[in-house]
């Protein structure tokens, strides 16, 4: 069964391509069909990274975000879309204007939004912003980056937080990776998969098992949201 997952969070920073890229190696290690939809043309971390996998999305247009929806009706496969920072009102004007949540739920076709969020307020008032446009009609997925904040206990105990357990959402906790090592990976233009297997790319034994070790942590975590 298909499932469009858009890794959003519309503040910059939090580490939306981040996840997209776990995401994406995540699809690849279990051997799950994914296209990805590189949304995000400050930097097409997508387009960079996993190459063959990524198509190139343009928000602005209907005819080329209409493809997102139409990956997922072509083939069994998930869509992963990796969205720019403020990019909520396109996305939301797109759907609105042209019923996707209703042709996904005829399609049997789940879209999943996942708020990537920072221990900062601003991204507890986007997540109530995004309870607020889709409600009930779309599935949930919330990412506690440790990587940018250590301390969620204003998310915690929040408005925003009673409004996910409405939702059923799934609430994720992302390990942060070594710094150094996260900058050696973009420096590098290295794959997690490469960095974590391939002594060829740079990283030292220690380095790589390193990312491994965060890899797997962060699959547990895909596994108990069903991605």
């Amino acid at each position: 069964m298909s499932k469009i997952h858009f890794i959003g969070g519309e503040k910059g920073g939090v580490g939306k391509s981040v996840v997209s890229r776990l995401l994406a190696q995540y699809c690849i290690d279990k051997t799950l069909p994914f296209t990805v939809v590189d949304a995000d043309r400050s930097h097409g971390a997508m387009a960079r990274f996993y190459s063959d996998f990524t198509k190139t999305g343009d928000l602005d247009r209907f005819e080329t975000t209409d493809h997102i929806m139409q990956l997922a009706l072509d083939l069994d496969q998930r869509v992963i879309v990796d969205l720019p920072a403020q990019s909520d009102r396109f996305v939301r004007k797109w759907m609105e204007q042209n019923g996707i949540v209703e042709l996904a739920a005829e399609s049997s076709v789940p879209l999943v939004f996942w708020h990537v969020m920072d221990s900062g307020r601003d991204s507890i008032v986007l997540l109530q912003g995004l309870f607020n446009t889709y409600g009930s009609t779309v599935n949930y997925c919330i990412v506690k980056n440790l990587g940018r904040g250590g301390d969620f206990s204003a998310f915690e105990n929040s408005d925003a937080r009673k409004q996910a357990e409405q939702f059923n959402a799934t609430i994720l906790t992302l390990d942060e990776l070594h710094e150094p090592t996260m900058q050696k990976i973009d420096t590098l233009n290295a794959s997690f998969w490469s960095a974590a297997n391939n002594a060829k790319v740079g990283l030292g034994l220690i380095e790589r098992h390193r990312v491994k070790v965060w890899l797997r942590n962060a699959y547990k975590e895909f596994e108990r949201a069903g991605a």
